[in-house]
């Protein structure tokens, strides 16, 4: 149960299934470093940005500038913390579980988490990058209504913002469909650990599995994923899923409201890293367009809001933030990247 303390969690539990890589040479992402110029930011990478790109970023400042602005960020800002996205120009081509296959399907339900016992482990490990430090101050100077994020991974709190609405839900979380008992994924993690001790051996073995975007894996050994037992409620038996939203579910009504206030309270909204597919973060871009506020996006490649935009930029969204901070005159120093629980 989630009662606020620490979960006895073992050393090593989640990270041996997964290929690992040697922190150097890193792989090609697209990063830009955020270090190396004199004078730098220590939120960005402004000094590597090109012409083009500051002249485009210049024309959000007054927007920005002239009153409170809502972000709504996605994942093409935590790639660069390292963790997968769905429709990046990186992104490897993949269909996600439903929520319907989810509960109507004990043979995908097991595929499910026997992904995830690897999956999540690799999220839990992500840090927050520049882009969401820069976020941070943003808000503690007082720039922002709030922020909306469809991203699972918490990093947005992590790097010290408060006033985070997390859309989609928390990957750090698990929750039974019958009782609705809210446990800490750490917690059952230790329990998917007892019913299948040799797993994580027996994946590292079979060649690894590389992480995926909402703390899945690529796993598809059948023999593996068809052994792998699922844990159950330890209160009532029932059904557990992670406490995020999946495709084919609807966010929670007091999250929609609390987003929509955040964007109504605002003068203008900052979209950045999300190509805006769903509809759970594009009808805020539409609200805002709608009430006459300003809508600038940031994300590698076109959006469904792109027509709506005041502004559109196509480049990373952790630089990016990194100069807009510096712009809109916020001098703080960068704290440590204290974990929120």
């Amino acid at each position: 149960m989630d009662d606020g303390r620490p979960d006895p969690v073992r050393p090593g539990i989640g990270l041996t299934g997964f290929v690992q890589n040697e922190p150097e040479p890193k792989p090609a992402d697209n990063r830009r470093p955020v270090s190396g110029r004199t004078g730098a930011s220590p939120f960005g990478a402004a000094g590597q940005l090109d012409g083009g790109v500051r002249a485009v970023l210049e024309s959000m400042v007054p927007v920005l500038a002239a009153g409170k602005f809502a972000l709504l960020t996605g994942a093409g800002l935590s790639t660069d913390s390292g963790i997968p996205d769905y429709r990046g120009p990186n992104a490897v081509p993949r269909q996600p579980l439903t929520f319907q296959e989810f509960v109507g399907s004990e043979k995908l339900r097991r595929r499910y988490w026997a992904r995830n016992h690897l999956g999540w482990s690799a999220m839990r490990q992500a840090a927050p990058n520049a882009g969401h430090r820069a976020v941070a101050a943003m808000e503690s100077a007082g720039h922002l209504t709030g922020i909306v994020t469809q991203n699972v991974d918490r990093l947005h709190e992590h790097a010290g913002a408060r006033n985070v609405v997390d859309l989609h839900g928390r990957f750090d979380k698990v929750v039974c469909l019958q009782c609705r008992e809210v446990y800490s994924r750490a917690f059952i993690a230790v329990m998917l650990a007892e019913l299948n001790p040799r797993f994580l051996d027996d994946v590292a073995a079979s060649g690894g599995a590389e992480a995926g975007p909402d703390a899945d894996a690529d796993l598809d050994h059948e023999r593996l994923i068809g052994a792998f037992r699922v844990a159950g409620c330890p209160l009532c038996g029932g059904m557990l899923k992670p406490d995020f939203v999946f495709f084919g579910e609807n966010v929670p009504k007091e999250r929609v409201e609390q987003a929509y206030e955040m964007v109504d309270s605002a003068e203008s909204l900052l979209v950045a890293g999300s190509s805006l597919t769903v509809m759970s973060g594009l009808r805020f871009v539409r609200k805002a367009a709608k009430d006459g506020k300003s809508v600038i996006i940031i994300n590698r490649g076109a959006t469904r809001g792109d027509a709506m935009a005041r502004v559109k930029l196509e480049a990373g969204a952790s630089e990016c933030l990194g100069y807009l901070l510096d712009r809109l005159g916020v001098g703080l120093a960068p704290g440590p990247n204290h974990r929120v629980q």
